[in-house]
């Protein structure tokens, strides 16, 4: 409800959660533009972003216009996460073709080109592949000059290549060639995370210091019985439990392995933001505590 809603997006600012993400599956919660608007509505600082939008489902010319509004109106609180769409039961459903990954790439990086355009100052022109825009003057301009932080989530080389040259928070994940399966969770084991930081550093260059690093938890949980949890992963992973434990999308133990694990992550690849599920607000809330601003 309405009511449960705005209460979960003011607990976890009052909780010292700098951000709420909104899913964009069409199975999958409120419609994302109006959720982050009512969620940056009923809180002060909170920062209210999308994980992530598929850049299929809207033009960027629309699309951008609805951001800009969201980041006046809440102050610049807000953060725009794009993808190039993996599910394939958000096509297969609706009806909107799945075009193969490397047709959805393109058009993922055309619509940030697009988007940035749009965002900066005087009108901006475009000719594409998969939009034009002509001589449009983006309104209203966003809070901030240059636009909202652009987030870009990705696990394929393509992907993470376009990030460290454009994005200015990345999302490195396990690659998702369309469902998450065996091969996307051994994807997540740390030599793949490795390589794919050794790529973004040799893109990135002297834009590495500026690059925010975020890691979407996909299995979240404060007990005392870590080393247990990763061995019942083991087999969904194809690893042995420490392998699993070793993971950035697994994040299990004690409050404070929780937060040992976290400072090791950000000294050894730099994540500095984590994104867990809702329903992990309340159990994280004395990592959140223990962590903030450090």
């Amino acid at each position: 409800s309405r009511k449960e809603f705005t209460e979960l997006a003011r607990k976890a600012e009052s909780l010292g959660y700098s951000t709420l993400f909104v899913p964009d599956h069409l199975h999958e919660g409120y419609g994302p533009i109006t959720a982050m608007a009512t969620a940056a509505a009923a809180t002060s600082t909170l920062v209210v972003a999308p994980m992530v939008f598929a850049c299929d489902f809207r033009h960027p010319a629309i699309l951008s216009r609805e951001l800009a509004s969201i980041d006046v109106l809440s102050g610049g609180r807000l953060e725009v996460g794009l993808g190039a769409g993996y599910n394939p039961l958000d096509y297969s459903r609706s009806g909107v073709v799945q075009d193969p990954p490397g047709i959805r790439v393109d058009r993922l990086i055309e619509h940030v080109h697009v988007l940035r355009g749009l965002f900066g100052e005087g009108s901006f022109s475009f000719t594409g592949e998969h939009y034009r825009i002509d001589d449009l003057d983006g309104t209203p301009k966003p809070f901030r000059r240059g636009g909202p932080p652009i987030l870009i989530a990705g696990g394929g080389s393509r992907m993470l290549t376009f990030a460290a040259q454009h994005a200015d928070i990345i999302g490195v994940n396990p690659s998702l060639p369309g469902r998450p399966d065996a091969r996307s969770a051994h994807d997540a084991l740390a030599p793949s995370i490795d390589r794919k930081f050794d790529l973004i550093r040799d893109v990135a260059g002297e834009r590495l210091p500026a690059l925010e690093f975020n890691a979407w938890i996909s299995v979240a949980q404060v007990t005392d019985d870590r080393a247990g949890v990763g061995e019942r992963l083991s087999a969904r992973f194809g690893a042995s439990g420490a392998d699993v434990l070793r993971s950035p999308v697994v994040l299990v133990g004690s409050v404070s392995q929780i937060v040992d694990t976290l400072l090791e992550r950000r000294d050894h690849w730099g994540y500095s933001y984590v994104a867990l599920q809702g329903d992990q607000v309340d159990a994280f809330a004395p990592v959140v505590a223990e962590l903030a601003g450090r």
